[in-house]
């Protein structure tokens, strides 16, 4: 049987729809899909006519400085040496307020007698300045002042004036005779009085003043100072000569008595070991020093400089006298004086031995060595200005 068209189907509803009694023809086809929005072009638009413009003015700006260059980091100032004075006042201010304290105490609204005279002796006593200026400085003192008030800067005045009358006749230069080629100088002392320094700043004044220095190192029995015046002699040009530490010392003496000779030196300036004056045995090596030396050149050495320790007080009254005997001793060097309150023991040795004073020392710098002055240092232990 030829199939028949069968009517289109229609869609089956739900059951929903059909519990509400909807029929078919309430049932709204199902809506076409939406067409594609058409195509619109665009509009073009116009060109934006050209409207002139005005060219806006340059603001003027306010010119603006340039910055100042920054100075350069000034350097500081080097700070300047105080003048041997202030030093040397420096140095001896605790002779000088342990002086000056105890004239203070006496003579302080109390009139002049017996006994601020015996107390003021002690006071000066006690300083090192010996029995025999205490003594003159104490009648000096009374000398038309007794019973009336005196005042402690009075007391100073006076007692500058009797130390300078003291110092002045001993207050020499060591003086290089240049006839002698060359000039030999033996330093010698104690243990620890500074002697290998002192050369040490011996050489520095000198080799400033044009000399041509020769050291030895003679103290052989500590490699310390061999080494000790290396670097003195390097530091100022000045040739050593030295041995190994336990060498014979007037062996080197010899030798460098020879070798300043071949090298036309001016001076020659010898180190010596640390020897007690009362050890018999050192004492005696030293005069072979000396004898052996005189062996080249009769007349070498040609000056003993002994080196005090001014911190040792009166024991450098023996000093000074023992070496004398062993060692022809021809001038002192007086060094740490700014180590002590007993700077007047220069004083008593002045009076007592009347030996020359070359130079005294209150430093450690090489330039700490000045050639002494009777008056500045009279001032300088009252504690006067200058």
């Amino acid at each position: 049987m030829a199939d028949e068209d069968k009517p289109e189907a229609k869609p089956k509803r739900s059951l929903f729809e059909r519990l509400l009694g909807r029929k078919d023809a309430d049932i709204p086809p199902p809506a076409a899909p939406e067409s594609a929005a058409p195509d619109f072009a665009a509009p073009e638009l116009a060109a934006p006519e050209d409207v002139p413009t005005a060219t806006p003015e340059p603001l003027a700006l306010e010119p603006v400085a340039a910055p100042a260059p920054q100075a350069a980091e000034a350097k500081p100032e080097p700070i300047a040496k105080p003048s041997w004075w202030a030093r040397l006042r420096q140095g001896l201010s605790r002779s000088s307020q342990s002086i000056g304290g105890g004239i203070a105490d006496i003579f302080t609204k109390r009139k002049l007698d017996s006994e601020t005279l015996q107390e003021l002796e002690d006071v000066l006593i006690r300083a090192d300045l010996g029995t025999g200026a205490a003594l003159r400085i104490a009648e000096a003192v009374a000398k038309g002042r007794y019973d009336k008030n005196v005042s402690p800067d009075e007391v100073k005045t006076i007692l500058a004036s009797e130390v300078e009358a003291v110092l002045a006749p001993v207050a020499r230069p060591l003086e290089i005779d240049a006839s002698k080629r060359p000039f030999v100088i033996l330093v010698i002392g104690v243990n620890g009085s500074g002697k290998t320094t002192t050369i040490g700043k011996l050489a520095a004044k000198f080799s400033r003043d044009g000399f041509k220095v020769v050291l030895a190192a003679g103290d052989t029995f500590r490699a310390a100072a061999i080494e000790q015046l290396r670097i003195w002699g390097a530091r100022f040009h000045c040739e050593v000569i030295a041995r190994e530490s336990g060498g014979d010392a007037a062996g080197l003496g010899y030798d460098a008595l020879e070798a300043a000779r071949a090298q036309n030196a001016d001076l020659l300036i010898m180190d010596t070991a640390g020897r007690l004056q009362n050890r018999t045995e050192l004492m005696a090596e030293l005069e072979k020093i000396i004898r052996v030396m005189k062996k080249l050149d009769p007349e070498a050495p040609h000056a003993v400089l002994l080196v005090l320790d001014a911190t040792v007080g009166q024991n450098a009254l023996s000093q000074v006298e023992i070496f004398s005997r062993t060692a022809g001793v021809t001038g002192l060097v007086m060094t740490k004086l700014d180590g002590t309150a007993r700077g007047g023991i220069l004083v008593a040795i002045a009076d007592k031995f009347k030996l020359p004073i070359h130079f005294i020392g209150v430093g450690e710098g090489a330039d700490d060595l000045e050639s002494f002055t009777a008056r500045d240092f009279a001032r300088a232990i009252a504690g006067l200005e200058e």
